[in-house]
């Protein structure tokens, strides 16, 4: 007897896993507003030097107070970051031309000066935000993307310590913790009362959204029969994604930074309450020999499921009989380093690495930069949004009848073509930008759904929780470093739109060099990858096919 035939005995689909997994989903649904939230409460308004103290006792209307007050650049707009150290009055007569101006054709020295009287913002999109909190513009402007990169930096260190842990004190115990975490964080960051103490808190729920994604998704699969695992999979990722459009409500209609953290934050608290509910995984429980507890709980889940007499059959025999093949299997000690020992293994990993790396460097370089395309901000987040479902519709298809391969260096590839089409195409034809960067988006979100299924089919099985874990915390660094790169744009404009182009088109390219999965047994050992690089490889069996299918939906348990 298998654990499943054990799961299926008390109930493989019944009340417990409809409620279990449902509960399981709702928190996922507000993940994607804190991986974003930086599109709205960093909003940049527009700006300028504010108006000589002086200047109150005139009637001014706004235009001419910026006319006498601040200089105007090379493109004819008013500059942001500069003011004229002495209004200039005479800009007010029609008959002074600007362009006179531009051309020093005045016999006026006109002398400029920094912002020194602070900033007036422009606040018709939002009511607040960080920015204006807290003057992050002209000189102080690259701690907006200092502020998402340690959010993402939270993500990356959550992934390592609150995954390991998890192996240690069960999953139940740490979702509590990242639920209260988040909670915690999100409010304290609504509250902050200057910028460090904000990042300091974003770090808090990045660390957490890492927990909540781990041992959400790893409690869905571990309870939960392997027939429907990839449909619920499937359904858990349709989750995140259409939070990002949910994200773009709630943004809608709460406009103040403070009060849209508090608003995507405190459900946390709620969540962490009905958390108290969930069973922890009697796998994991019977591999950390805690015999009881998981009978315990088998028990329960039959109960629940109306299954009473058959969950009062299970003893401990019946449960190590059932756990045998899984206690076996975890025998062994395994290293990041075995993925770099062998030529195959090696080559695999590098261009792996690469194709995570970039897919998340350019998901989140798009994502994070909606204000460039000069559209209204909760529309684009919308479509930026919803283009993720017929994106992961269209790749799976793919994956199923063309192959792994040319569908994930196919989506990196047209990615990078879109990307770096967008510079091509001047600012002021907003329609055809907005479409090459949703397309661009579609195809980077398309990329991140190949890549949880071709790394753990080109992994062997003794090391595959080594592999993911490596290659997901490559693209934490991607994601990290991708709102850093926006910071080339003030010396070379279109430097970041080639760096966020070309990365995916390189790593597609390098893609070309992974071998082919599709329909393909999974490799047990590295021996059978280099077996498989030399081209010995053996046709699927039966029961394989049964093991590919139950790996697809533990991939779900990483997070993007």
């Amino acid at each position: 007897m298998a654990f499943g035939d054990l799961l299926e005995q008390v109930g493989s689909t019944g009340r417990f896993q409809i409620l279990h997994v449902t509960l399981l989903c709702i928190p996922v649904l507000l993940m994607a507003s804190h991986n974003l939230l930086q599109n709205f409460v960093a909003f940049v308004p527009p700006h300028y030097c504010s108006a000589h103290a002086n200047l109150s006792e005139y009637q001014l209307s706004p235009r001419e107070v910026l006319t006498v007050t601040i200089p105007l650049d090379q493109a004819g707009k008013h500059q942001r970051c500069q003011s004229y150290v002495a209004p200039q009055w005479h800009l007010l007569d029609k008959n002074v031309s600007v362009k006179s101006e531009e051309q020093g054709e005045l016999d006026v020295e006109v002398a400029l000066q920094g912002c020194t009287d602070g900033w007036s913002y422009n606040m018709t999109e939002m009511s607040s935000t960080i920015i204006t909190e807290w003057d992050l513009v002209c000189d102080q402007r690259s701690l907006k993307q200092m502020g998402q990169t340690i959010y993402m930096g939270g993500v990356l260190v959550g992934s390592i310590v609150l995954g390991s842990l998890a192996d240690k004190f069960g999953r139940r115990n740490l979702l509590l913790i990242s639920h209260l975490l988040m909670a915690v964080s999100g409010t304290c960051a609504a509250f902050s009362t200057s910028f460090p103490i904000f990042c300091l808190c974003r770090f808090g729920c990045g660390m957490a959204l890492s927990g909540l994604g781990l041992n959400t998704f790893s409690l869905i699969v571990e309870w939960i029969p392997t027939r429907v695992r990839t449909a619920v999979g499937t359904l858990t990722g349709y989750c995140y994604t259409l939070g990002q459009l949910i994200l773009a409500l709630i943004a809608y209609f709460v406009r103040d930074w403070r009060w849209l953290t508090l608003a995507v934050s405190s459900p946390f608290y709620f969540f962490f309450i009905y958390a108290w509910w969930f069973h922890e995984s009697s796998r994991w429980l019977v591999l950390s020999n805690k015999h009881d507890q998981a009978i315990q709980n088998l028990k329960r889940v039959a109960k629940i499921n109306g299954r009473h007499e058959e969950g009062e059959k299970i003893d401990i025999k019946m449960l190590q009989e059932s756990m045998k093949k899984e206690m076996s299997c975890s025998q062994g000690t395994y290293t990041v380093l075995d993925l770099f020992r062998t030529p195959t293994m090696r080559k695999m990993t590098v261009c792996l690495s690469a194709v995570w790396l970039s897919t998340s460097f350019a998901y989140y370089g798009l994502a994070m930069d909606l204000e460039k395309f000069g559209v209204d901000i909760y529309l684009i987040q919308v479509i930026f949004g919803a283009v993720d479902f017929p994106a992961k519709v269209v790749i799976t298809v793919s994956m199923s009848f063309i192959g792994r391969r040319p569908s994930q260096s196919g989506a990196l590839i047209i990615a990078g073509i879109t990307v770096l089409l967008n510079l091509l195409v001047p600012y002021d034809q907003q329609t055809v930008r907005t479409c090459l960067a949703v397309v661009g988006k579609g195809c980077l979100a398309a990329s991140f759904n190949c890549c949880y299924l071709y790394s753990g089919e080109l992994f062997p099985t003794i090391i595959r929780q080594n592999g993911m874990g490596w290659v997901s915390m490559t693209a934490r660094v991607g994601a990290m470093v991708a709102p850093m790169v926006l910071l080339s744009g003030d010396y070379t404009p279109w430097l970041p739109g080639l760096i966020y182009g070309g990365a995916p088109i390189i790593s597609g390219v390098a893609a070309i060099f992974l071998p082919e999965t599709l329909g393909s047994p999974l490799p047990d050992t590295v021996q059978d990858v280099e077996d498989r690089g030399s081209g010995r490889i053996s046709k699927t069996s039966t029961n394989e096919t049964v093991v590919l299918q139950d790996t697809q939906a533990n991939l779900l348990k990483q997070v993007i």
